[in-house]
């Protein structure tokens, strides 16, 4: 008795029903007897798509349960599918197209609800023969499979098999309340269980209940459901399915966590029950190869905007479908993403490694293309560079401009002095440098800002103030950090950081005639003009604009031919970090404005890659494929904006039509300078207040300060007369002066000994200068060991060679930009 007592006890916690033998043998024949004589006899499979017949009674007239499933149980099979959410939500196009998907749940990984009809065959069979053989036949509880189990669970003989039949195991998959436990199901639980699945088949089909069965049910780790099975496992959509990925598929779901040589043993077993005996070779390899794809991506899910999708999930754009509705344009995505992997690639080798692109419509706001990064070339390719903070470089130029043009101080053809300039920084001078180290001497405003000439910007800065161009930049939405007087001249090179978004959004202000308006995440197909506030006058923002899109005006930097030139009207500015961290490339159309950043994750410089290399051919591309099948017509000129003729004086540049605005024309130009005093020459070089260290790592006799005189044209002056100090230096336009710690005074003077220009100089660096020679005085001032005389600037970096600068900028506090040149174009 005490062995049959140790076999009773096995089969109540070996039944897949939890049910003991005694059960199995006692109560199962008085629920037949109450079963109504239809049901008793076999059930044929039935029609597809047909109702089960009702008035079928139930083991839960037998027991009273512990567990009362709700009234509503089981819930509508169209309301099931409906409540089902993917673990991921679908980033559509403005087309429908799904452009991306971003995985918001990680409790677990699910995909799509797929319908019966997209499920292969060979799944469903397998699926049926290796969880419930006899589903088309039975009402919701296999009896003849509970009998089976619970006399081998008893006494050992043949497979040990739950008997839980599909429409038992979907009911605890809706009813949490029936779920196995940790320590299994309670006899009471399974007939719950059981009245759940009779009810579940006396409502829904069989068709329906396997189709909830595969979408619902966990196959292995954190998948759930076929369409994330079939995707990830083996990567294919679940139709696709052969009969050995569906074998491995249906054992799953026996023992998701069951070790390979257990699946490959009942994958194997099934096939032969399959009729595919032949499959079990190389099963064990396939098995391996398809587990170690679980936490792969999607197969054949598009990634094109994943970042985008993430910035509109936050911003809490997905409906209650998990879809989130854009107006990312589908194809210009895919261009826009194919672009950046082409340039970049073209690019490899030069420390180039990321890009991101942004597209705008002028009129919605709405973000027609978004690129984050490039995707497999980043380093960092779940960065968001489109919104990540970068230094500006020159593209800040045409905000300056348009803000000059508009306060009427100056106009598109006035004349700026491109000769070197050095400024008061309060701890040193800021002495600003072009793009290739070459100046000019007088420009247009014109040319200036289409050749990104940097000096003419910065003397365009002394006429509008630090402290305006910061609040107008402010207003446009750029992300500076501090006020005008922090950054100082050097804002208007671009020393402030912006983003790929906001600086794009900016552009697009100029592109809408000085109206801004933010980036529009609301925008819906056929949205009217977006309405903005006005920062700049109509006028000045046109004529900036064809500064911009003027070809010959920046010709002196970029020729004629390159990336900037396209077939139709278009606006552009370029912009190089500083020591080539990053390059842009922006500009607008009449319809659209195209941002586009190239760089690195790291921040790193790039070897000669600058905006007009970099950016420059991505946003070429760009706006070649948004008009490639048509020409777009230029902006149309204001009322406000003046037509006139103007030459230069000297020949500066050639003759044109000009525009202006309002009373602001006129019809020559000459330089202030010239017209005054031609022949007056002036010391470029150095600059009056500069301040230099000896470099401990030179021999002193090496170290030299050019010294330079022009006219009032910038020209060389061959014939100065050089004063060192009060004494005759030398004669000539250039030469050279080894520095002698201390303070010192150079003068121009002419024939008859009148200063013509001065310069003061200092000096520091004595207690590097022991290999000075005894006969060259140091000129240090008494009480001073280094040479400092009072009253200068303290902390000067001692390891500045004699030449550059030593500390600040004008008008700030960023120990960041010394010398080193910044808004390369």
């Amino acid at each position: 008795m005490d062995a049959v007592g140790r076999r009773l006890r096995a089969a109540a916690g070996g039944l897949g029903l939890g049910l003991s033998l005694a059960v199995a043998l006692a109560v199962v024949p008085a629920a037949l007897a109450r079963v109504p004589a239809q049901v008793q006899s076999p059930v044929p499979p039935p029609v597809e798509g047909q109702r089960p017949m009702e008035g079928r009674s139930s083991p839960r007239d037998l027991v009273q349960p512990q567990h009362q499933p709700p009234d509503a149980f089981p819930p509508d099979y169209a309301a099931v599918r409906a409540a089902w959410r993917p673990s991921d939500v679908r980033l559509l196009a403005a087309d429908g197209r799904e452009l991306q998907r971003l995985r918001t749940d990680f409790s677990s990984r699910r995909g799509d609800w797929l319908p019966l009809a997209e499920v292969s065959a060979a799944l469903q069979r397998a699926v049926v023969a290796s969880e419930d053989r006899r589903f088309y036949a039975h009402g919701g509880v296999d009896w003849l499979a509970s009998a089976s189990a619970a006399w081998s669970s008893a006494w050992g003989t043949g497979a040990r098999r739950g008997a839980s039949t599909l429409s038992m195991q979907l009911a605890a998959l809706l009813d949490p309340d029936l779920r196995r436990g940790p320590g299994g199901r309670g006899i009471l639980q399974k007939l719950d269980q059981m009245q759940a699945a009779w009810a579940l088949e006396s409502r829904w089909t069989k068709s329906e209940i396997l189709e909830a069965y595969l979408n619902l049910a966990a196959w292995r780790g954190e998948l759930v459901g076929v369409d994330a099975l079939s995707r990830v496992l083996f990567q294919k959509h679940a139709s696709g399915l052969t009969f050995r990925e569906a074998a491995l598929a249906a054992v799953l779901l026996r023992g998701p966590n069951a070790p390979v040589p257990t699946l490959v043993q009942r994958g194997c077993a099934l096939l032969r029950e399959l009729g595919r005996p032949g499959e079990c070779r190389g099963l064990r390899d396939f098995t391996q190869a398809a587990l170690a794809r679980a936490r792969e991506t999607r197969f054949d899910t598009p990634a094109l905007a994943p970042h985008w999708a993430r910035l509109l999930w936050e911003a809490g754009r997905a409906d209650a479908r998990g879809e989130i509705r854009s107006m990312l344009d589908s194809g210009l995505q895919a261009a826009a993403v194919r672009s950046v992997r082409r340039r970049l690639g073209e690019l490899r080798g030069t420390g180039v490694t990321d890009a991101a692109v942004v597209v705008l419509d002028n009129r919605s706001g709405a973000v027609l293309a978004y690129v984050g990064s490039s995707g497999a070339l980043s380093e960092a390719a779940d960065v968001d560079h489109a919104r990540a903070i970068r230094q500006a470089g020159s593209t800040l130029k045409p905000f300056l401009y348009v803000l000059a043009l508009d306060e009427r101080r100056l106009t598109a053809a006035s004349l700026l002095d491109d000769s070197p300039v050095g400024l008061d920084g309060g701890g040193g001078l800021y002495v600003p440098d072009n793009y290739d180290h070459r100046f000019g001497g007088w420009v247009s405003a014109r040319t200036a800002l289409a050749s990104s000439l940097n000096v003419p910007a910065v003397r365009t800065l002394m006429l509008v103030g630090p402290d305006a161009l910061a609040g107008r930049l402010t207003a446009l939405g750029l992300p500076l950090a501090r006020d005008g007087d922090y950054y100082g001249y050097s804002l208007a090179l671009g020393s402030a950081d912006v983003t790929l978004l906001s600086l794009a959004n900016a552009y697009r202000a100029l592109a809408r005639g000085g109206d801004y308006a933010p980036v529009n995440l609301r925008a819906r197909p056929g949205a009217e003009v977006q309405a903005g506030s006005r920062l700049y006058s109509s006028e000045a923002a046109w004529i900036v604009g064809d500064m911009l899109a003027d070809r010959p005006a920046r010709a002196r930097t970029f020729g004629l031919d390159s990336p900037l030139t396209t077939r139709f009207w278009t606006a552009v500015k370029t912009g190089t970090s500083r020591d080539m961290r990053d390059n842009w490339c922006v500009g607008w159309s009449a319809d659209y404005t195209v941002g586009v950043w190239v760089g690195n994750s790291a921040g790193a410089s790039m070897r000669n890659v600058s905006g007009v290399s970099g950016a420059g051919p991505i946003w070429h591309d760009v706006f070649d494929w948004l008009y490639r099948d048509h020409v777009p017509p230029a902006p149309p000129r204001p009322p406000g904006v003046v037509e006139q003729a103007v030459s230069f004086g000297e020949g500066l540049e050639p003759a044109r039509i000009e525009y202006f605005l309002g009373d602001t024309a006129q019809a020559r130009f000459a330089p202030p300078d010239a017209r005054a005093d031609p022949g007056r020459p002036r010391i470029a070089e150095p600059v009056d207040g500069t301040i230099l260290a000896l470099d401990p790592d030179i021999p002193w006799d090496r170290q030299r300060l050019r010294l330079r005189a022009v006219d009032a044209a910038s020209r060389p002056v061959d014939d100065a007369r050089w004063f060192l100090d009060g004494e005759p230096y030398g004669a000539g336009g250039a030469p050279d002066w080894a520095p002698r710690p201390g303070a010192h005074v150079f003068e121009l003077r002419d024939a008859a000994g009148a200063v013509l220009d001065r310069a003061r100089v200092v000096v520091r660096g004595a207690r590097f200068a022991a290999g000075v020679p005894a006969s060259i005085p140091t000129g240090l001032p008494d009480g001073l060991p280094d040479g400092t005389p009072a009253g200068t600037p303290d902390g000067v970096p001692a390891r500045i060679p004699a030449g550059v600068l030593a500390g600040g900028r004008a008008g700030g506090r960023d120990p960041g930009n010394h010398s080193v040149p910044q808004g390369k174009h």
